[in-house]
């Protein structure tokens, strides 16, 4: 019921409704990953997957945020079903795609942002090394890069509403790590496979 309104309200402000141009919505273990410009991204990535398999497709989240109160982590945890990540566990010797590839052992999906932050421009950014490595330790799972139009513009970074400005979340066609592919190598295609969509 609550996560019905919340896709409605998410349309309603700022439509994002889905277009899947590359593939369509299935229920294979798939690792999506897109462009980061907005908190509104994780809602609208999430309302853009079917009901079915929601429950089963996983947004990573920073824990330094979406986990720092009881209310972000209701929103988080509670109602969009998110993994949260330390972004700093490399400085202390975490893992920090641990809890991802948890989900993933489980044949889960995920929702990831590979910048690692928000950016204000149209195209991403250089994306850091993560989907590289699940990538390469999970070969299973469907790499499907998205591409969030104006959620940067709609929900810009200290803005305490959305603007009303249409977005639009694009699916596109599965990527694969290729073998002996090199890291830099691999994330610049990932990293051009989004901005393809744009």
């Amino acid at each position: 019921m609550i996560d019905t309104a919340l896709v409605g309200l998410s349309r309603f402000l700022v439509g994002g409704h889905p277009e899947w141009v590359g593939c369509e919505p299935s229920a294979r273990q798939r690792i999506y990953f897109a462009n980061h410009g907005s908190h509104l991204d994780t809602v609208l990535m999430w309302a853009a997957i079917p009901k079915v398999h929601r429950r089963t497709t996983h947004p990573v989240a920073a824990a330094d945020y979406w986990g720092k109160d009881k209310f972000r982590r209701a929103i988080a945890i509670g109602l969009l079903n998110s993994v949260l990540v330390n972004r700093s566990g490399g400085a202390t010797g975490e893992d920090p795609l641990a809890p991802l590839e948890a989900e993933l052992a489980r044949g889960h999906s995920l929702i990831i942002f590979p910048e690692g932050t928000r950016g204000s421009e149209a195209l991403p950014g250089s994306f850091k090394s993560g989907l590289y490595w699940l990538a390469q330790r999970h070969p299973n799972a469907e790499l499907v890069p998205v591409y969030l139009e104006n959620l940067a513009r709609a929900f810009p970074r200290g803005a305490f509403l959305p603007v009303p400005i249409s977005c639009a979340v694009r699916f596109g066609a599965p990527i694969q790590l290729a073998p002996d592919e090199d890291k830099t190598t691999f994330l610049a295609r990932a990293r051009g496979a989004v901005i393809a969509l744009a």
